[in-house]
């Protein structure tokens, strides 16, 4: 729901506010990619109706805001692509070549899906670079829906955690239940996170606006 939610507050952000400023369309050219790959499985893995239109939602939702901020305007004008530089060929390729690598199985679909799991867990760094660059540039502030998108998506990376330990511990497999990709691309991906996170509810904790030291 968290993970649904920094989709909604960034749709609301974006659409309603008729305003971009501050958001990377990297990130979201790269969530595209992850979602794609991740549930490519949806033509033909059926586990249930709730499963399936959430993976749909991801993927409309994703292409939408990538849309919206590329081509449809007024969304577009407002669409920062001078701070928004970060060269995401950087994390792409690593990726895929460890997905090659280090996966489930040597099959298509098991590569698919490795290199969806380890993107993911770079995937905000090109929105971390654009806020950072916002925020020098707004004397350390920003704005708060894009605080809020980016909180949801890093709370819910880490109450992840909180599920890979009680499954750790409850659910049998072989002896314990065990999924290392899983594991080590989401401690990557939470502590990447982690400063936002602080600063974030810091900045809650003492009813102000968040801001970023610069």
């Amino acid at each position: 729901m968290l993970h649904m939610a920094s989709i909604i507050i960034l749709l609301m952000k974006v659409i309603f506010t008729r305003n971009c400023r501050g958001i990377s369309l990297k990130t979201q050219f790269l969530y595209v990619i992850v979602f794609s790959c991740r549930y490519v499985d949806v033509f033909w893995n059926f586990h249930s109706l709730y499963n399936t239109f959430m993976k749909l939602v991801f993927i409309l939702a994703t292409l939408t805001i990538s849309y919206c901020m590329r081509f449809r305007e007024p969304y577009c004008k407002t669409y920062d692509r001078e701070n928004d530089s970060f060269n995401i060929v950087f994390l792409i390729v690593p990726c895929m070549v460890l997905a090659c690598l280090w996966n489930v199985a040597f099959t298509p679909f098991e590569i698919v899906w490795a290199f969806s799991i380890y993107l993911e867990s770079l995937v905000i760094i090109p929105q971390i670079v654009m806020v950072q660059k916002f925020a020098k540039e707004n004397s350390g502030s920003i704005e708060n829906l894009t605080g809020d998108y980016m909180f949801c998506l890093g709370a819910y990376r880490g109450l992840y955690l909180c599920n890979w330990i009680y499954r750790y511990a409850t659910q049998p497999h072989n002896g314990h239940y065990w999924d290392p990709i899983v594991w080590a691309a989401g401690i990557i991906q939470t502590l990447i996170y982690s400063d936002f996170l602080y600063f974030y509810i810091k900045a809650k904790v003492a009813h102000k606006q968040m801001s970023l030291p610069v």
